[in-house]
């Protein structure tokens, strides 16, 4: 062995390490007063009876958490939202794969197809939430006069309890799908199309039988990545609530982030807002971590 290779790599000096440290700097402190500050002073907060402009507050313990177990107005955001992410997440998450199969297999078009479905994801979600105020109008609306019509009676959308949920999940999906089937359509351009010429060597001659054994196993990293942002997204509802609704009426589309915002910002409970802060991520880490446990062992990775 020459002398060269035997001898001990040079220790890096003060100065490589100084630089490296204030390369870092930037990143680390607006992580600390972006992020890691605001998430324990919202910890703190949690178990205080802090309210917005009083000066002074006390520790009360557990007492905040106590009184979500028996707020009625909770557990109607907390079903609202299991409701809202239950229709929401399925239906975005199986329709951006449909459009994305569709337009994968199609020979003209894709650009443009891709470029409309995406468009709700790039445009600001007040601004659509108004046009959704005008398109679900009762009596002005175009989708209710298409209904009068046909002889239908469309009903109230937004201000009747039995269909503004519904609504907003339409909504919700209409917002979502385009994101999901961008990430589909990725998912899908990277699958080797030699795959599908041996597959159908192999006897898969038909479209589902090719699906079924080439393209729906080697989505599984992609189908995981879209499930879990899906689910984080529909969790996190709010604009359309807040333009829309204002979690009306009588509470039938109130949920947990603006159950969260009308605590802090209308009543100026803080601390109480901060108790329903941490069970909401506690809910989001609770279904990333369900996500990853179940749809990871079925996930194939290339």
């Amino acid at each position: 062995m020459s002398a060269s290779l035997a001898a001990p790599l040079p220790r890096r000096g003060t100065g490589e390490a100084l630089a490296g440290w204030m390369l870092t700097a930037p990143a680390a402190i607006a992580y600390g007063l972006m992020l890691l500050l605001p998430t324990l002073a919202t910890i703190a907060l949690a178990f205080t009876d802090y309210e917005l402009g009083a000066p002074a507050f006390a520790w009360i313990g557990l007492e905040n958490f106590g009184e979500l177990l028996s707020d009625r107005g909770f557990a109607i955001a907390l079903r609202n939202t299991i409701l809202y992410v239950g229709i929401v997440a399925p239906l975005s998450v199986l329709g951006g794969l449909g459009l994305a199969l569709l337009i994968e297999s199609g020979t003209r078009g894709r650009s443009f197809f891709r470029a409309v479905f995406f468009l709700p994801v790039v445009s600001l979600p007040v601004a659509m939430a108004a046009a959704w105020q005008y398109l679900l109008h009762p009596t002005i609306g175009p989708l209710n006069a298409a209904l009068r019509g046909i002889g239908i009676d469309g009903p109230a959308w937004l201000s009747s309890s039995d269909t503004v949920l519904i609504s907003l999940a339409a909504i919700g999906i209409w917002e979502n799908m385009g994101f999901n089937l961008v990430l589909f359509l990725a998912g899908l351009t990277a699958i080797p199309r030699e795959l599908y010429a041996a597959a159908e060597v192999d006897g898969a001659a038909g479209g589902w039988e090719r699906f079924r054994l080439v393209t729906w196993p080697l989505l599984g990293p992609t189908t995981l990545f879209v499930v879990t942002i899906t689910m984080t997204r529909a969790v996190r509802v709010f604009d359309s609530v807040a333009v829309l609704t204002q979690g009306g009426p009588n509470k039938a589309s109130q949920v947990l982030l603006y159950a969260m915002y009308e605590e802090g910002f209308t009543y100026f409970r803080l601390g109480y807002s901060a108790a329903i802060t941490l069970v909401f991520l506690a809910i989001v880490l609770a279904l990333v971590w369900l996500q990853t446990k179940v749809l990871e062992k079925r996930v194939h990775y290339a």
